[in-house]
């Protein structure tokens, strides 16, 4: 069942718009402090209502448990399925490594750290096996990038306890999908600010556009939990470019356009922790080859992604001011990376917009 919420929030089926014509200049922001949120019909948008059916029958076959379209910052398209619904606190998997870039970019807006100094900085000495010559060398940048250098092949590449770090390569020199020195940017923040980073970023992010959730860890793990909903909230802070409604949530603009484009030479298609389409090229977790394509071809070019296991998806797509998030389980899809059901999402999708 397709399920459009009114204003009211209620569980019960709408498919009545109730919003007045859309304003292409400008988006629609949810209040923060309240579930409300305004909705708009795929009718008065004018797309192919006739094909909303058969993608939403694809998302479900493929385990999904949420999904939502935004367009201009209102729900065009909202479904639960597989036992969940609005209140449904769903994992981010790698999805949430975004939050991370963002929590580095306002700490540095604040002054607390600088991207562009040594992790050793604020992770301390002997954060790894390294020397204290090749500590130095690795940035702050250089875990959000993943181009620390560090060793992947190891037995568990996501432990980052010291005696699991070593060297391998130069840093900025080669890219590997790492997800221990990744998970040691939250040690950044901490380290930088001597205090939890949890509550930082409650404070700085969280609470400031409305999103409610949790990070929880399993193991080395770090993994956000939320609502689907709370993932459109930090698309659409996103769409907006790190601007909530009139609230810088990233004061720096530069930060934003370095967060969001291609970051380093190895792979055109990553950003700071973002995945980036578009580009001619891109490398993949797990492996170390180039592939010559585009990210998801059939999604259109300007379109940010966080991509998380089990393919947790949130696409962010300036040129058609649209945000879309798929949450649930794994859809049984072979995954190097940017996996065919993006591709293949994105076809149904393009069949109900264009």
């Amino acid at each position: 069942m397709i399920t459009f919420y009114s204003c009211s929030n209620d569980d019960s089926e709408d498919t009545t718009p109730t919003t007045t014509p859309i304003n292409q200049d400008s988006l629609y922001f949810p209040p923060i402090d309240s579930a409300n949120w305004e909705v708009i019909s795929p009718n008065e948008l004018g797309w192919n209502s006739n094909n909303i059916i058969e993608l939403i029958n694809f998302i479900d076959l493929k385990s999904t448990k949420a999904f939502i379209i935004l367009k201009d910052g209102k729900i065009a398209l909202e479904w639960y399925g597989n036992g969940e619904d609005i209140n449904s606190n769903l994992q981010w998997n790698s999805a949430g490594k975004t939050l991370n870039s963002y929590m580095i970019g306002i700490a540095q807006d604040e002054g607390i750290l600088n991207i562009n100094e040594p992790s050793k900085n604020y992770l301390g000495n002997n954060w790894s096996t390294l020397t204290n010559m090749q500590e130095e060398s690795i940035t702050v940048k250089h875990h959000i990038t993943m181009t620390t250098g560090l060793d992947f092949n190891v037995q568990d590449e996501t432990c980052y306890d010291p005696n699991c770090l070593d060297y391998l390569n130069p840093p900025g020199s080669f890219w590997y999908y790492h997800n221990a020195p990744y998970t040691l940017t939250q040690n950044i923040v901490e380290g930088a600010l001597n205090s939890s980073f949890n509550q930082y970023f409650n404070d700085k992010l969280r609470d400031k556009i409305g999103m409610q959730g949790t990070w929880i860890s399993f193991g080395y793990f770090n993994i956000y939990y939320s609502n689907a909903r709370s993932m459109a909230r930090f698309g659409l802070l996103n769409l907006n470019k790190g601007v909530w409604e009139t609230t810088p949530i990233i004061r720096s603009e530069n930060y934003f356009n370095e967060m969001t484009n291609t970051s380093q030479t190895h792979n055109k298609s990553y950003g700071y922790l973002w995945w980036l389409n578009g580009k001619e090229s891109f490398r993949a977790p797990g492996s170390t080859l180039e592939f010559p394509s585009l990210l998801i071809p059939n999604a259109p070019d300007d379109t940010i992604a966080a991509l998380g296991r089990d393919d947790q998806k949130l696409y962010v797509i300036p040129s058609k001011n649209m945000v879309v998030v798929r949450l649930g389980d794994n859809t049984g899809t072979p995954v190097l990376g940017p996996s065919s059901f993006d591709n293949k999402l994105w076809e149904k999708i393009n069949l109900v917009i264009n």
